[in-house]
């Protein structure tokens, strides 16, 4: 990912003043300690990826780029979603069970600690759907932002990050995607998914190689 190419493609597509970081679900009650799918869980700490992302969004801050939090979240009483899928049931039951991870302004509701609390940030939450954009007004804070060009990154590969990338690509937005900020289950899928799908679809590269973009943009600004 070195080469001049690929470099300067990504200069053009990282303009501070077009460019949003957009992270999806790195929620406590997701991937942190008590969730519903601790494989999930476990395999963002195998891999390292929240401190990637957490160093990348303070470069992102520091260089003057927009952070957005796609998040997910549920009334007590499940109001506003339906278990029309099997993931939805799965979630339905355990919270029948009392025990609901993303409870509205519950501990697990909350954003990762290694995303930072910076009040720059933008959170926009949603109580239905499986993508970020769907329902919510995503789409249209970006745009009021002036957004062209969306860093993605969180969880996971195998649906909710998949979905934010399609999505934005339906809505006319480039997309970078930094592989060491996402994953999925088994790991032996996510990488397939990368490799077979989501290359076609977005800019690859690493946060190291974004955040090195962003210091050289903010050293000469």
């Amino acid at each position: 990912m070195n080469d001049t190419k690929h470099l300067d493609r990504l200069r053009s597509l990282l303009d501070p003043a077009t460019t949003a970081v957009v992270t999806n679900e790195l929620q406590r009650g997701i991937v942190g300690d008590a969730v519903m799918l601790p494989a999930l869980a476990d395999q963002v700490r195998a891999t390292g990826m929240m401190a990637n992302v957490g160093s990348m969004c303070v470069a992102a801050r520091d260089a003057g780029v927009r952070v957005l939090h796609a998040t997910v979240e549920q009334r007590p009483d499940s109001a506003a979603m339906i278990e029309n899928c099997r993931i939805f049931a799965l979630g339905g039951k355990a919270a029948r069970a009392g025990n609901n991870p993303i409870l509205i302004g519950s501990e697990g509701a909350k954003l990762m600690p290694e995303l930072g609390d910076d009040p720059r940030d933008i959170v926009v939450a949603r109580m239905h759907g499986m993508t970020a954009f769907t329902s919510t007004s995503l789409d249209q804070i970006l745009r009021n932002l002036g957004i062209t060009t969306i860093v993605a990154c969180g969880v996971s590969v195998n649906m909710g990050v998949y979905g934010l990338i399609l999505n934005a690509i339906d809505l006319g937005y480039q997309v970078v995607l930094p592989r060491d900020t996402v994953t999925g289950v088994p790991a032996e899928f996510a990488e397939a998914a990368i490799e077979h799908t989501l290359q076609l679809l977005a800019t690859m590269t690493t946060a190291a190689e974004v955040s090195a973009i962003w210091a050289e943009l903010a050293a000469t600004n």
